[in-house]
């Protein structure tokens, strides 16, 4: 077998929902030994819906490969024996209700403390400074505080984006911190601390709109599938009903789709659609006479033209499609002696395995861990907290 980049590294997650399982799940697909600190009724992430065989399809797709060990924190022993993990771990990681790691003991300032090779990373909602700091915060909460939908969407109600954005983002960014941090400790010999919010992660993504609403010209407004800074760039419609999205991003392209897909080489001169500064200014026109061309093609000669002219296209798939799609990867999980195809991770490497681990139940690991404290209590005083 491969070695895997994160084989001999050990990370306790305090975690639950999506950020945090969301990174740790990386780190376990990369070899490390996660092992997932559970309440005794289990990561409410359990009970999100039982689409998977009677398993949430959120923990299904974020827990892979990961150990359970059920613990009560306002239990002193089980108090202990998350220390006493902490003790022999690289990584820790949290994502409870803002404060709440710190009430029980486990914040990171003591635990780097008394670990000083240990990496610790704090996803929160809001960070640790500021007003808000002591809000809670979930998904949609942070895709409205953030501005994420005042941009998203069409015009009329308010509308999430569809998958949990900001979860996951701050998830991936956890997991950019945790590999710095661990090349950091290979360099200094000394854990660090890695701090990330929700909020953080939304505000980064919308950059783009911040800077054009503080420097430019105002704010992006709702345009659907349209784009607010390009033209073309958005849906049209064919004869026999078929819809896509469509995109030109520099004048090559502009020239080509007119000679190529319009039949209509002179547009490309035209003063209203010279630029795309020009064309957005003049987008009703533009769209008006590109609608007009598509009604007038099947769907196969409008991607035929697309094609020649190598202009950017994409079919409006639903979820089922996406199940078909001839580019869709998956790997195949087992659970509970029933095989289950996840997505594939999306990025593909040499370590990659064929099939994913399972997922655990709650508290399934959670003897061999407390056994294996035991032997390490027994032969060493590292756990001293």
């Amino acid at each position: 077998m491969t070695k895997k980049p994160m084989d001999g590294i050990t990370v306790v997650a305090l975690e639950q929902a999506v950020a945090a399982p969301f990174c740790t799940s990386r780190l376990a697909d990369a070899g490390a030994r996660v092992i997932k600190i559970e309440r005794p009724e289990g990561d409410f992430a359990r009970g999100y819906d039982h689409a998977v065989n009677g398993e949430s399809s959120y923990f299904v797709w974020i827990n892979r490969g990961k150990e359970s060990i059920s613990l009560n924190l306002r239990e002193a022993a089980d108090r202990n024996t998350l220390r006493a993990l902490c003790a022999s771990a690289d990584v820790f990681i949290q994502n409870l209700a803002p404060g709440a790691a710190q009430r029980l003991g486990f914040g990171s300032a003591e635990l780097r403390m008394a670990f000083p090779r240990l990496i610790t990373c704090d996803i929160s909602g809001y960070g640790e400074n500021g007003p808000l700091r002591e809000l809670k915060a979930y998904d949609l909460l942070v895709q409205a505080e953030s501005g994420l939908v005042a941009i998203s969407g069409a015009p009329g109600p308010w509308g999430r984006i569809g998958v949990s954005i900001c979860d996951i983002t701050a998830g991936m960014n956890a997991l950019i911190g945790i590999q710095q941090a661990l090349l950091q400790r290979a360099n200094t010999g000394q854990g660090s601390r890695v701090q990330v919010s929700l909020f953080d992660s939304a505000a980064d993504l919308m950059a783009v709109p911040y800077l054009q609403t503080r420097y430019g010209h105002g704010a992006p407004e709702r345009v659907g599938l349209k784009h607010p800074s390009i033209a073309p760039y958005g849906v049209f419609t064919c004869s026999d009903g078929k819809e896509f999205v469509l995109s030109i991003q520099n004048e090559r392209e502009w020239t080509l789709f007119c000679e190529r897909v319009l039949s209509m080489p002179y547009i490309a001169c035209d003063e209203r659609f010279s630029s795309n500064h020009a064309r957005v200014r003049n987008r009703e026109e533009l769209e008006s006479l590109i609608t007009e061309v598509f009604l007038g093609l099947s769907y196969s000669q409008a991607v035929d033209r697309m094609t020649e002219a190598q202009t950017a296209f994409g079919a409006i798939n639903t979820v089922h499609d996406l199940i078909q799609h001839p580019q869709f990867r998956t790997r195949p999980m087992e659970i509970h002696g029933k095989s289950f195809e996840i997505p594939a991770t999306p990025y593909i490497t040499e370590w990659d395995e064929k099939s994913y681990r399972t997922v655990p139940d709650i508290n399934q690991q959670g003897a061999t861990i407390e056994s294996g404290i035991a032997q390490l209590a027994s032969s060493s005083d590292r756990i001293a907290f």
